[in-house]
C-alpha cells in the first residue's frame, strides 16, 4: 500500500473522531480562553499533554483558583482509566518500535476505541495505530486553534458546547457495539455505571464504575476458564 493510501484509509477510519474531535477541541479552547488563560498556553496543552477531558478539567480547576497538587491529583484520578486501556494493549503494542512512546501517549478515550476494533485483516498493524493515533491528535489540535481563535474575537455565550464530549462516547460505543456484536461488556458497563451514578458520590463514581467493571469482568473470566478445565 502507496503511503499516500495509507493515510487516506486512517483518515476515514478517523472521520468519526474528527467530527467530534473539531467541535470538542474548539469548545475548549473558547472556554481556556474565557477564563483567561494565554492563547498559546492552551494550545501547548493541546499538544504536550493532549488530554481531552483532563483539559477541561485543568482548565475548570485554573478558573477556580485551584493548586498544581490539587490539579495533578484531580487529573491522576480522572485518567487513571488509561491503566485498564493500557493493560489491554500490552500484546498489541508489542513489537511497534519507534512508535511505540507516540501510541502510549496519544491513546485517547476514542483513539482506543478506534485501535480496538479495527478491520480483522489489519491485525496489529502498528503503521495503522501510529496513523490513526496522530491524525486524532492533529484534529484536535486543529479544533484548539479555532476555539481560540474564536475565542480572542468573538463574544457569544457558550454554555452547554461542552456536551460534545459527551456525544462523541455515545457515538463511539454505539459504533463499537455494532462492529463487536457481544452484550455483556455493554451491559456490564450500563450496570455499573447507572450502580455508580445511584450508590457513589461524584468525585469516587468513575473510578467505582470502572473497578467495579474490572471486577465482574474478571469473575467472568475466571468462571470461563474454569468450565474449560472442568472435565
Amino acid at each position: 500500500m502507496s503511503p499516500t493510501s495509507a493515510w487516506k484509509e486512517a483518515g476515514k477510519l478517523t472521520l468519526p473522531v474528527m467530527f467530534g474531535y473539531l467541535p470538542l477541541g474548539a469548545a475548549y479552547g473558547i472556554l481556556a480562553v474565557e477564563v483567561g488563560m494565554p492563547w498559546w498556553a492552551a494550545l501547548l496543552m493541546s499538544l504536550i499533554i493532549y488530554a481531552g477531558a483532563g483539559q477541561f478539567l485543568a482548565v475548570a480547576l485554573l478558573a477556580a483558583g485551584a493548586g498544581l497538587m490539587e490539579l495533578a491529583v484531580a487529573t491522576l484520578m480522572l485518567n487513571s482509566r488509561h491503566l485498564f486501556y493500557g493493560l489491554s494493549l500490552l500484546k498489541r503494542f508489542q513489537g511497534a518500535g519507534w512508535r511505540k512512546p507516540y501510541l502510549i501517549f496519544a491513546l485517547t478515550d476514542e483513539t482506543y476505541s478506534l485501535i480496538t476494533t479495527l478491520p480483522t485483516e489489519h491485525g496489529n498493524d502498528h503503521g495503522l495505530a501510529f496513523r490513526v493515533s496522530l491524525l486524532n491528535q492533529i484534529w484536535w489540535v486543529l479544533g484548539t486553534i479555532a476555539g481560540v481563535l474564536a475565542g480572542t474575537t468573538l463574544a457569544f455565550n457558550s454554555q452547554g458546547i461542552e456536551f460534545a464530549l459527551t456525544a462523541l462516547f455515545i457515538v463511539l460505543t454505539l459504533e463499537q457495539a455494532r462492529r463487536l456484536r457481544r452484550w455483556l461488556p455493554f451491559a456490564i458497563a450500563l450496570f455499573t455505571g447507572l450502580g455508580g451514578v445511584l450508590l457513589l458520590p461524584d468525585r469516587h463514581l468513575l473510578l467505582g464504575a470502572i473497578g467495579a467493571a474490572s471486577l465482574i469482568l474478571l469473575f467472568h473470566y475466571r468462571l470461563g476458564r474454569d468450565r474449560e478445565t472442568t472435565p
